[in-house]
């Protein structure tokens, strides 16, 4: 094979891009002024080199080395798909201050405190100051080891003496090597880093796991090849003005890729939460106009939410339309839904719509939640606290299925409710009542049924439990 030589090529920085010719923004990451010339890349011969361990057939492979081992956090088994598996490289990544630090150093103890050798790498903390959060969130063992190291060879030679079954990175974007070209964080140290360290997680048969940061988008920061390379990429969610934290997966080589796990940041660190649904409802001892919950799907989990608005008369002639923890645009159809096919006057109201407990709904199963609750306040009318709406809106008023729906049922009956609104099959339409789950169901088909169906246009100023 002859050797042969490319045109000189442009390389992004920001996320590794590469193109023919310089260009002033990134392709790929949309990055302004961020293309740079580098060197001709040679494509060289390469000769068969023989093997050094031959090739086994599949079925002589010892399928127990890769048996799951769990990591004494079940919100975060869970996501992994019951346990880590050995030789498992896992990037966790989340917004600054979300406690990725904090749930790792919790899972490092969890697994040292079975008798299970792990090491904690941080190049962002001294070692003091690992020590100080470990005793303020009880996560100190007498198998977890520490090292603050930035170098990627001393973390490979820290790796060879304390031989750990867990290795924990804090962070990747802080770990540099002298054999790539770069400071630490950039496109080609973070790559030849991550590269280094799965290498030696399938050699050793040791699970790794990853700290990754992620830029202003929200998205992984470093070049898209870092999620190419590990086998589990995680995703740490949260307000940072509410508690509560979401773990999902995006990618599970080992398992599934829907499932989400939920913890809960307190004074004393993060603690799982293996009930959320109570934490997105609120309590009152009468109806109040303007609330609904629902029943909305994180993965596979049904979690309960309430969705509360607010409806009354502007004194703007462009009334307001404010919204917290909804998608804009869904709520902005809604609402011309609810004005449009049932005749529910907001053309003139400033509305205001939020969650409760700082939840993130953006399923569109919370169509009808957020239509009855408005619908609700711009009526004055107070509805039952023992129903749930579920269903999505389309622009003729149709109420539409959602996946699940068996399940979030069940849900809602586990947590006390008595009744729920849901659409009705495609074959029918008219409003049908029946039981299911142990609970009183509403098939309607279309908004305007609904809020029928509720007493929300037909008893202003009564609770809809009295009709």
């Amino acid at each position: 094979m002859a050797k042969t030589q490319t045109r000189p090529s442009h390389r992004c920085t920001e996320c590794g891009w590469t193109t023919v010719r310089w260009v002033g923004r990134c392709g790929e990451c949309q990055a302004w002024g961020s293309v740079v010339e580098v060197g001709a890349p040679r494509l060289a011969e390469v000769k068969a080199a023989t093997p050094t361990r031959r090739a086994t057939r599949i079925k002589d492979v010892d399928a127990d080395a890769a048996a799951r081992v769990r990591t004494g956090v079940g919100e975060l088994d869970r996501v992994l798909g019951d346990g880590l598996v050995p030789g498992a490289v896992v990037l966790l990544a989340g917004e600054p201050g979300v406690g990725k630090s904090t749930l790792l150093l919790e899972v490092a103890a969890q697994w040292a405190k079975v008798g299970r050798t792990t090491l904690y790498v941080t190049g962002e903390e001294s070692a003091a100051q690992v020590r100080l959060r470990a005793g303020r969130t009880d996560a100190l063992a007498d198998d977890l080891f520490l090292a603050a190291e930035t170098d990627l060879g001393t973390v490979l030679g820290h790796v060879e003496e304390v031989r750990p079954s867990l290795l924990v990175v804090d962070s990747v974007q802080t770990i540099g090597t002298a054999e790539a070209d770069g400071s630490p964080g950039g496109v080609t140290q973070i790559r030849e880093v991550t590269a280094a360290l799965v290498r030696v997680a399938k050699q050793r048969g040791m699970a790794v796991i990853i700290i990754g940061h992620v830029t202003k988008d929200g998205s992984i920061a470093g070049p898209r090849l870092l999620e190419h390379l590990v086998d589990v990429v995680l995703a740490f969610e949260g307000d940072r003005h509410s508690g509560f934290r979401l773990i999902r997966a995006t990618k599970n080589r080992f398992g599934p890729a829907d499932e989400v796990g939920c913890f809960e940041m307190g004074e004393d660190g993060i603690v799982e939460v293996s009930d959320p649904s109570g934490l997105f409802t609120s309590r009152h001892e009468e109806p109040v106009p303007g609330t609904c919950v629902t029943v909305t799907m994180e993965g596979r989990r049904p979690l309960l939410a309430e969705l509360q608005a607010l409806a009354g008369k502007s004194p703007l002639q462009v009334p307001r339309r404010t919204m917290h923890g909804v998608d804009s645009g869904r709520l902005a159809m809604v609402l011309a839904v609810l004005e449009r096919r049932a005749r529910v006057r907001l053309h003139d109201s400033d509305v205001y719509v939020s969650t409760v407990g700082g939840a993130r709904v953006v399923d569109p199963s919370a169509d009808l939640a957020a239509a009855v609750a408005v619908a609700s306040s711009a009526l004055d009318v107070r509805l039952t606290q023992r129903c749930v709406a579920i269903g999505e809106v389309g622009l003729a008023g149709e109420l539409r299925r959602v996946p699940g729906l068996e399940r979030r049922l069940a849900e809602a009956a586990r947590l006390g409710f008595t009744e729920a609104v849901i659409p009705s099959d495609a074959r029918q339409s008219e409003q049908i009542s029946m039981s299911r789950h142990g609970l009183l169901i509403h098939a309607v088909p279309t908004v305007a049924d609904a809020l029928d169906r509720l007493g929300i246009r037909r008893a202003p100023g009564r609770p809809a439990a009295d009709r």
